[in-house]
């Protein structure tokens, strides 16, 4: 946590992210509303200190005078449920994929590599849609789609990592010893691709939280009555030119959200390289 502290990336990023985390988790606390109440003769209030704004409502209230902020908070959740899930899953697989294509080589590679490449060179918009007409729209099979078209970063630099470190002397020196194969893989090559596998994690964090949102923007994400980012902006869009206020506001939150886990990963990327640890 010092070695993050010691640049201004990091520290940012640990700010943002924590703000955000402690929105998503407290929401109960600090949402002033039911995020799901509706009051027709309140829809459409534009925020408090603009006119026309009623007390209680901070930052207004949406076509079905439902509480702007709470929905805000509550948003939140879902953003990073998404991003966390997507990670985590995407993570797994990707990585193991591109350990044993790495260190196997020949055949084992070669199939490995085929579907990391056929992977990125399919369009993510038509297998995301592809999935969701097969199994629906919702949330578990919105993190479905994005962990199908996110394991293929996360196996790419695995892979070439893997084969930059399998050539180095303690790797033979742990299979001279007779190392078993899983042994020399979790103790003596993961560690060393570690800090290239967290930056890629923090990039697909905030890469799975604007997909979240395009997927919700089209009506293809979680249902519309969460409380989403990327639904408020669909709801939003009616209004894009006489209330800017509801598109800005969630478009504020996935930006804010997206910059601080990226400045936090320049930050723990910073922290785990021995080459710029003494700076």
């Amino acid at each position: 946590m010092r070695a993050v502290m010691r640049s201004w990336a990091g520290r940012v990023g640990l700010v943002l992210t924590a703000l955000v985390v402690v929105m998503a988790v407290a929401a109960p606390l600090l949402a002033p509303h039911d995020p799901y109440r509706q009051a027709v003769v309140r829809r459409l209030k534009p925020p408090v200190w603009m006119e026309g704004g009623v007390e209680g409502h901070l930052l207004g209230t949406d076509q079905l005078g439902r509480d702007n902020l709470s929905r805000l908070i509550y948003g939140a959740r879902i953003s990073l449920f998404v991003g966390a899930a997507t990670v985590v899953v995407a993570g797994a697989v990707g990585t193991a994929l591109g350990v044993l294509a790495g260190y196997h080589g020949g055949r084992v590679d070669y199939v490995i590599s085929t579907l990391i490449n056929a992977a990125w060179s399919f369009p993510f918009i038509l297998l995301a849609l592809i999935i969701v007409a097969v199994l629906g729209a919702g949330l578990q099979n919105l993190v479905v789609a994005l962990v199908a078209t996110s394991w293929a970063s996360f196996a790419r630099i695995a892979r070439g990592e893997v084969m930059a470190v399998k050539g180095r002397e303690f790797v033979a020196a742990a299979e001279a010893l007779g190392l078993r194969t899983w042994r020399t893989l979790l103790r003596h090559v993961l560690p060393n691709v570690t800090s290239s596998l967290l930056v890629v994690a923090t990039i697909e964090f905030g890469r799975a939280i604007l997909r979240e949102s395009f997927l919700s923007f089209l009506g293809l994400g979680v249902p519309p009555s969460i409380p989403s980012w990327g639904g408020m902006l669909s709801e939003a869009r009616p209004y894009v030119f006489t209330m800017w206020w509801l598109v800005f506001m969630p478009g504020a939150s996935i930006f804010v959200t997206t910059l601080g886990v990226n400045l936090l990963g320049d930050g723990l990327r910073d922290a785990f390289d021995p080459r710029t640890r003494g700076r």
